[in-house]
């Protein structure tokens, strides 16, 4: 297809309302997934769960079908009708949520986070997709990065609402609503996140369908050519996702966050939450929209190696001080230091899509943003929360290595107990970032010659 036989983009505000619905789902997304690490405390207390347990329900149980089911949905946002998708999506995440609220026991809130995941995953795909096809390559860096935005927007009003809603609960035994019943406090507040998201799907109906475009005459959308154009391309795949995987992992471990300042600082987790929320708000929003402008501008002056440029100098930056935030001495350094890992984490998600969609084929985009998505979130959600909360019980029980558990509490007293989990979540960005950033180079180096096969091909 020529450019006089290409289609227009859509106008600005249609392309842009489609955006804002688009953030707005990843918004509540992310609202819905970071909702059970402020109830930590209050669901182990009353389902009598350990720290291992609860890892898995913050990451594994929503990661395995958040990563899996990801890639037939890409493959489905590569042929049918993406708004569609999501809107159902939106549903079933948000009704899975609420549901939450009613789990009477470990298994049902399992099956629950499953569900949620698989709502998720099918939202970025779609997308990606729909952006793509919606905005030239020389803007497509603002978009995504308005769009990435809630990340951080949803995680900050997450904590921030969520926190002043547990407040004003706290004292609170037992809430009696009709239909529902007889609920604890922290079932209330799965019940309020959830519901809202079922408004947004319908919402989401109002969007146009972008036109699909580039597409070559005789190319396939097939799974088997896609995976075919990704073997054949493995290491420069391979090696575009280490930082974002590392990102995710880093990231998953904030789930964490209010028990390591409750347990090591004895600070009450509602006034954590509110801490947060402005920290986030302060540091995370713009710096992804900084972000995502200069990679724009990068790009449009012959940079074309910018986006992924800008991840790389995002994870020398979230890895430090990932593990600085718990060995803090106080609260005040440590959400000092919060504040510069949100940046790096924020700075390493703004253009890591838009990097993405410079080697991908027209016809695979959705597909292959699946498996993107599904690459870093079975690596971040399971590695992340998950180690923090194996280390943590192995740490809080005594390691059985004498020598390590004097070395521990000269270096961290309390390492082997009340501060165990500080030292697990310190633990993470240490033990995975020291791999990827010493990868960086050849990450780098991989893209570059990407780039040059493409313009040349």
């Amino acid at each position: 297809m020529n450019n006089a036989n290409k289609p227009p983009y859509p106008r600005p505000a249609l392309r842009w309302y489609m955006v804002a619905l688009l953030t707005l789902a990843y918004f509540i997304s992310y609202i819905d997934r970071t909702v059970i690490g402020l109830l930590v405390e209050p669901m182990k207390a009353d389902l009598d769960l350990t720290d291992g347990q609860m890892g898995l329900l913050l990451g594994l149980a929503f990661g395995i079908f958040y990563a899996t089911m990801g890639l037939p949905l890409g493959w489905l946002a590569d042929r049918a009708r993406r708004v569609t998708i999501v809107s159902c999506a939106i549903a079933l995440w948000s009704a899975a949520t609420a549901f939450c609220g009613l789990a009477s026991n470990y298994l049902q809130l399992f099956m629950l986070r499953m569900s949620v995941g698989v709502g998720e995953a099918a939202l970025s795909p779609c997308t990606m997709s729909m952006i793509a096809d919606s905005f030239p390559k020389a803007k497509r860096g603002k978009a995504i990065a308005v769009y990435s935005m809630a990340l951080s927007l949803g995680t900050a009003f997450a904590y921030y609402a969520i926190g002043a809603l547990l407040a004003a609960l706290r004292g609170v035994e037992v809430l009696n609503w009709p239909l529902v019943g007889a609920i604890r406090p922290w079932q209330a507040v799965f019940i309020i996140v959830g519901l809202p998201g079922l408004l947004l799907s319908l919402a989401m109906l109002t969007v146009r369908e972008p036109v699909r475009r580039d597409l070559k005459q005789g190319t396939s959308s097939a799974p088997w050519h896609m995976f075919r154009h990704l073997f054949s391309n493995w290491k420069t795949y391979l090696t575009f996702v280490l930082p974002f995987c590392l990102m995710t992992t880093v990231a998953y471990t904030h789930f964490w966050m209010p028990a390591v300042f409750s347990r090591t600082w004895g600070m009450d987790t509602p006034e954590f939450a509110q801490i947060k929320a402005v920290v986030t708000l302060c540091c995370a929003p713009a710096t992804v929209f900084a972000a995502g402008a200069l990679s724009d501008y990068l790009v449009r002056r012959g940079k074309d190696n910018a986006p992924l440029l800008i991840a790389v100098v995002g994870a020398f930056i979230f890895v430090p001080t990932g593990v600085l935030i718990g060995l803090m001495p106080g609260t005040t350094s440590a959400f000092a230091v919060m504040g510069l890992s949100l940046v790096g984490i924020a700075t390493t998600t703004s253009t890591g899509l838009t990097a993405l969609l410079m080697i991908t084929p027209p016809q695979f985009r959705g597909q292959i943003s699946a498996v993107y998505y599904m690459a870093i979130s079975i690596t971040g959600l399971t590695l992340g929360p998950s180690t923090v909360g194996w280390l943590s019980d192995w740490f809080n029980g005594g390691t059985g290595i004498a020598g390590f558990d004097a070395f521990l509490e000269s270096v961290l007293p309390g390492a082997t107990g009340a501060r165990g989990l500080a030292l697990a979540f310190a633990a993470v960005p240490l033990i995975y970032g020291s791999v990827v950033l010493a990868l960086a180079p050849v990450t780098l180096r991989c893209f570059r010659r990407e780039l040059v096969r493409i313009k040349q091909g």
